[in-house]
């Protein structure tokens, strides 16, 4: 746990494929506010040792995780001991589960729904795989009442429970973990990344309703779909914003961190909105002289690529038999959504309405808030918070005092 005088604090570490970066958030155990947290800290550093938002050489991510520690600790001002980890990667995979179980006491407590969601998540797991989450989505009480929320204190006689399992490699969840242990901090939890953007971007309204989260990040896109106010689809796609990236420097001939600011810097999503009068300059490899180029031709060559990503999207909403139940339309979020043109595009291209997904429920540093790179940091500290400070929990997973704060870190973790 770590503290700072009579105040939490609360550390989410984002792991991703291009960057690591570590937000110190502050909040006052007990406080009810709308915006509970306070960020304090942000440390960034890039990070070389993984691919696709799996680690591939463990070295150089714990050398990316311990300086984005330290530029956190420094700016905070206080000693992180622990931390909420994001994990992504093509390797996730859910699946929805059902399980059943008699009621006790003739009357539903929370034992009951521990025990519902341990028969959910007895289903055959590969050995090399393990539940990352068992999410309970609704309950259902003698076969009458059904899409009940929280049925604690309800009388029955049978409790059956449908709840979403994300599944992911064994090795890719034990190599996090390993990074961030041999930073000498401990792991409070190790959480989906997009289910973590996904507590710091959508709104109630549009989960009830129906939406897809898209978070874009540099190696993967990820995926999470909310129907009934509840998970029930997760996946993550191996193409992202490298991608573009990638391609400019082909395009161009130019080394990939002279395309990465290019991309930063001059490209758009949609090629229309770049005029044919435009044209930016290249710097080239090797001595030779910077080129200069039309922008509307970079601006081509990005929308190809955002088309690309956006069908796989489409094909994986198809996929997953939701695509019909997403009224409220897509939210995109993370760093490759902040591209101009790319809120345009995905309208145009799923016939649905679309917008940008910035960190809410926190206050403090101006470039974590507003920005939608940080959804996932933010939501990291959301979701610890709420594991911490039991009392804002949602009403779907309060256990036991004392034992509280143990059993929904399982509920979390998916007890293992």
């Amino acid at each position: 746990m770590n503290r700072k005088g009579d105040k939490s604090l609360i550390v989410g570490l984002d792991i991703g494929t291009s960057k690591v970066v570590a937000l110190v958030g502050e909040y006052v155990p007990g406080a009810g506010t709308d915006n509970p947290i306070e960020v304090i800290g942000i440390g960034s550093h890039e990070s070389r040792g993984l691919r696709r938002g799996v680690v591939v050489d463990i070295d150089s991510t714990v050398q990316s995780i311990q300086r984005a520690i330290e530029e956190a600790e420094l700016m905070a001002g206080c000693e992180i001991n622990s931390v909420y980890a994001s994990i992504s990667g093509s390797h996730i995979q859910c699946r929805n589960s059902q399980g059943v179980t008699p009621i006790r006491e003739g009357e539903v407590t929370h034992g009951d729904l521990e025990r519902v969601l341990d028969a959910a998540k007895a289903v055959a797991v590969p050995a090399d795989q393990r539940i990352l989450h068992a999410i309970p989505r609704d309950y259902v009480l003698d076969d009458s009442q059904e899409g009940i929320r929280n049925p604690v204190g309800m009388s029955g006689v049978r409790l059956e429970v449908h709840a979403h399992l994300v599944i992911c490699a064994q090795s890719a969840a034990t190599n996090i973990t390993k990074c961030v242990e041999r930073c000498a901090l401990q792991v409070d939890d190790l959480v989906l990344g997009v289910l973590a953007s996904s507590q710091a971007v959508l709104t109630d309204d549009e989960r009830e309703l129906g939406v897809a989260l898209v978070d874009i990040g540099a190696g993967t896109t990820d995926i999470a779909v909310y129907v009934h106010g509840a998970i029930a689809h997760s996946a993550s796609l191996g193409i992202a914003g490298d991608k573009v990236t990638e391609d400019i420097a082909h395009m161009l001939r130019t080394p990939t961190p002279e395309a990465e600011q290019i991309k930063v810097r001059y490209a758009c999503a949609l090629a229309q909105m770049a005029t044919a009068e435009e044209s930016i300059q290249v710097p080239s490899v090797g001595n030779r002289p910077p080129r200069r180029m039309p922008r509307a031709s970079l601006a081509q060559a990005v929308q190809a690529r955002y088309e690309e990503i956006f069908e796989m999207v489409q094909a994986e909403l198809r996929r997953s038999g939701f695509e019909q139940h997403v009224r409220a339309g897509m939210v995109l979020t993370g760093g490759a959504a902040k591209m101009e043109g790319v809120v345009e595009l995905a309208e145009e291209m799923l016939n649905m309405p679309v917008r940008l997904g910035i960190p809410q429920h926190v206050t403090g540093l101006g470039e974590v808030v507003g920005n939608p790179v940080h959804a996932t940091g933010v939501g990291l500290l959301l979701m610890g918070s709420q594991i911490e400070n039991p009392r804002r929990r949602p009403a779907l997973s309060a256990g036991r005092a004392g034992t509280i704060f143990n059993r929904l870190k399982d509920w979390y973790r998916g007890a293992f």
